[in-house]
C-alpha cells in the first residue's frame, strides 16, 4: 500500500507539473498558464477521485471563478466497464451471495459505467425488472490514497496558496466529506425514501422505490424506470405530451421541493429527470439539498421581497442568512440591491433569468462581506440547470414567473397557517402594557428636553481610519513646512557665508540642504506608495 501510495504520488505531481500547476509543490517552478482547462484535464487525466472532486468544485460558484466553474461543469464521469467477474466478488462480499443466487437474470454489460459504480439491468426471482447499482473493487480505498496525498500536496505548497481565492485545506474537508457521503449508497438509499414520501400525493411525479434488503453501503438496487430523457423532444411530441405542461409540472414540482419540502434535487440534469406514463421520474439522488427550516422560510421571504419589490425585506433576509466576513455597510447594501431590483423589476418577468438574478444577488453580497450559506450556492446551480430544461421544453415559460406567482399565492394561505391565536393574545395584552407606559414616558421625555438633562449618542464606523488618515495629512503638511523652512534657512546662511567652510562654502548650509533632500525623498517615496499623487 505504501508502495502504490509513493507511486500515485509521483504520478499526480508529474500530471499537475505538466499541465502548468507545477508551482503547487515547488516555489521554485512558476508558471502563468493556469487556465480552466488545463485544470480540467489534468482532473481528466488523473482518473476517479479528481473527476469527481471536478465534479463537486462545479458545483461551488461561491469558492471558484466562473470560467473554472463552466470548465469543470464539463467533466464526464465515464469509465471502462469492470469486469463481471469482480463486480460479482463486491456482491458475494457484501452478500455472501452470488449475483445468480440472487436474480433471476443480470444483465452483464452494464447500462452505465461510472468512475465510482456501474448500473445494471436485472430481474428479480418475483419477475419485478430493477436496476443494480454497484461500486468498482477496492475504490473507496483508492479515493483514500488519493485524497490523503492531495493533503501532504498542500502541505508541501502551503506558500503556493498564500494568495489563493479560497483556503485550500477547508475546500478538501469539505470534498473529503462529500465523497464519503457519495461512496455510501445508505445514503443514496435514505434519500430516494424521503423524495418519494414527500411526493407521494403529487400525480405527475413518481420515484422509483428500493429493493432494502439488496441495497448495502456498496449496492443499490431500486426499481427499474422505463422512460426516455426529459428533454428528449422528438419521443415526447411522437408519444402526444404537451410540452408546455411538461415544463410547467417540472418547474411547480422544483418550487415545492424547495419551498415547502426544503429537500430538492442537486443534480437535475437531463439525464436524471425520465418521463415514463405520464409522469416525470427523478432518478440518481446522490447529490440531494437540505434547506432548514430557517433558511426555507428565508428563501421564502427572500422571494416574496422580489415578488412585491420590497427593498428593506430582500436586504433584512440577506444581512440575516449572510455569513459576515468583514464590516457590512446596511446602506451601501440597500443601495446596491435597491439598484439591482430596478434593473430587474423594470421589466416583465419573461425577460428575467432566474439564473442571472441569483447571480448577481450573490455577487451584491459578496462585494458586501457577506457570504451565503453552502446550501444556497447549491440550490442557486440547481436553479440554474432545471431552468435550461424547462427553457429547451417551452421557451416561453420562465421560471422565475412561476416561482414568483407559487410564492404569492403560497403566502395568502401561509399567513393563515401560522396563525397561532394563544401567540397573538401574548403579544396584544404586552401591547396593551407598553401602551398605557405610552403618556407617561412622553411626560419624561419632555421634562427631560426642557431641563436639558437628555443627551444624543451618535456613532461614527471606522472614525479611528478617518482620524489615523487625518493625521497622515497633517504630518505630511507640517514635514512640507519644515523642508521648505530648512532650505529658506541653508539659502540664507550659504548666501551670509558663515560658520565652517568647504570649498568656501557654509558646511552648515550644505548640510541643510542635504537633511532638507533626505527628509523631502522620503515625504516623496510616501506619497508615491499611498497611491494618491
Amino acid at each position: 500500500m505504501a508502495k502504490n501510495s509513493i507511486q500515485r504520488f509521483k504520478e499526480i505531481v508529474k500530471t499537475l507539473a505538466f499541465y502548468g500547476f507545477g508551482y503547487i509543490v515547488d516555489t521554485k517552478i512558476k508558471n502563468d498558464t493556469k487556465a480552466p482547462a488545463n485544470l480540467r484535464k489534468a482532473f481528466e487525466e488523473l482518473g476517479p477521485t479528481f473527476i469527481k472532486i471536478g465534479q463537486i468544485l462545479s458545483t461551488r460558484s461561491d469558492i471558484l471563478p466562473q470560467d473554472y466553474i463552466e470548465e469543470l461543469s464539463k467533466l464526464q464521469d465515464n469509465a471502462p466497464s469492470e469486469p463481471f467477474e469482480n463486480i460479482n466478488k463486491v456482491f458475494c462480499s457484501e452478500f455472501n451471495k452470488s449475483i445468480e443466487d440472487v436474480f433471476k437474470n443480470f444483465d452483464k454489460t452494464p447500462v452505465a459505467s461510472a468512475s465510482i459504480a456501474q448500473v445494471h439491468k436485472a430481474v428479480l426471482k418475483n419477475g419485478n425488472e430493477v436496476i443494480v447499482k454497484i461500486q468498482r473493487p477496492e475504490i473507496s480505498e483508492k479515493m483514500a490514497i488519493d485524497i490523503s496525498i492531495l493533503y501532504r500536496i498542500i502541505k508541501l505548497g502551503k506558500t503556493a496558496f498564500t494568495d489563493a481565492l479560497i483556503d485550500p485545506k477547508e475546500a478538501l474537508d469539505e470534498l473529503k466529506t462529500a465523497t464519503e457521503l457519495e461512496l455510501d449508497f445508505k445514503n443514496e438509499a435514505i434519500n430516494i425514501s424521503k423524495f418519494k414520501e414527500l411526493n407521494k400525493n403529487i400525480a405527475y411525479i413518481h420515484t422509483p422505490y428500493v429493493i432494502g434488503n439488496l441495497s448495502t453501503k456498496k449496492i443499490l438496487t431500486m426499481e427499474k424506470i422505463d422512460g426516455f430523457k426529459v428533454d428528449n423532444i422528438t419521443k415526447l411530441i411522437e408519444q402526444n405530451y404537451i410540452l408546455q405542461n411538461i415544463a410547467k409540472n417540472l418547474a411547480l414540482s422544483y418550487c415545492k421541493q424547495i419551498f415547502e419540502d426544503g429537500f430538492f434535487h442537486g443534480d437535475p440534469h437531463p439525464g436524471n429527470i425520465l418521463i415514463s406514463n405520464n409522469k416525470i421520474c427523478f432518478i440518481d439522488f446522490g447529490i440531494m439539498g437540505n434547506l432548514s427550516d430557517s433558511l426555507k422560510n428565508s428563501l421564502n421571504d427572500m422571494m416574496f421581497a422580489v415578488a412585491y419589490k420590497d427593498v428593506n425585506k430582500l436586504v433584512s433576509v440577506i444581512m440575516s442568512i449572510g455569513i459576515k466576513k468583514g464590516y457590512v455597510n446596511r446602506n451601501k447594501l440597500f443601495e446596491d440591491i435597491d439598484y439591482l431590483l430596478a434593473n430587474y423589476l423594470s421589466t416583465s418577468l419573461e425577460n428575467i433569468k432566474i439564473s442571472a438574478l441569483l447571480e448577481d444577488i450573490f455577487d451584491t453580497a459578496k462585494r458586501n462581506n457577506l457570504k451565503m450559506p453552502k446550501t444556497f450556492t447549491l440550490l442557486a446551480r440547481s436553479l440554474i440547470i432545471i431552468e435550461g430544461v424547462i427553457t429547451k421544453l417551452s421557451p416561453e415559460i420562465k421560471i422565475i414567473d412561476i416561482i414568483v406567482h407559487y410564492i404569492k399565492s403560497n403566502n395568502k394561505f401561509n399567513l393563515l397557517n401560522d396563525f397561532d391565536i394563544n401567540e397573538a393574545l401574548i403579544r396584544f395584552v404586552a401591547f396593551g402594557k407598553h401602551t398605557s407606559k405610552l403618556p407617561t414616558k412622553l411626560v419624561e421625555l419632555s421634562d427631560s428636553l426642557i431641563q436639558g438633562r437628555t443627551k444624543i449618542q451618535l456613532e461614527h464606523k471606522d472614525l479611528n481610519k478617518n482620524i489615523n488618515q487625518l493625521n497622515k495629512m497633517v504630518n505630511r503638511m507640517t514635514l512640507g513646512l519644515v523642508i521648505s523652512s530648512m532650505i529658506i534657512a541653508s539659502s540664507l546662511i550659504i548666501n551670509s557665508n558663515i560658520g565652517p567652510k568647504y570649498q568656501d562654502i557654509s558646511l552648515i548650509g550644505i548640510i541643510g540642504y542635504g537633511i532638507a533632500a533626505v527628509i523631502g525623498l522620503g515625504l516623496l517615496l510616501s506619497i508615491i506608495r499611498s497611491g494618491n499623487i
